[in-house]
């Protein structure tokens, strides 16, 4: 099978956010849930991810990968399927 895809932080932010994984960030607006750059994301019976989120840095396939089915769960054709 061919690798995931590159992709900015954006793209995956609206991947991520969207069903059937609805992640939202939390405490949007709070600064108890920021610090610099990075930003706790949570979904109802999804782990909660914690980020940095820098739109201009292209994200390596590797890491898509990595986020998608290490730490959210996923099957690689969940995945896959998302993308």
């Amino acid at each position: 099978m061919d690798g995931f895809p590159s992709m900015r932080w954006s793209r995956l932010f609206k991947i991520l956010s969207r069903a059937p994984l609805n992640y939202r960030i939390e405490g949007r607006g709070s600064s108890q849930r920021r610090k610099g750059s990075h930003r706790k994301l949570v979904a109802d019976g999804r782990p909660d991810l914690r980020m940095a989120f820098h739109d201009r840095q292209e994200l390596p396939g590797g890491l898509i990968r990595t986020i998608l089915v290490d730490q959210v769960g996923l099957t690689e054709e969940e995945a896959r399927a998302l993308l």
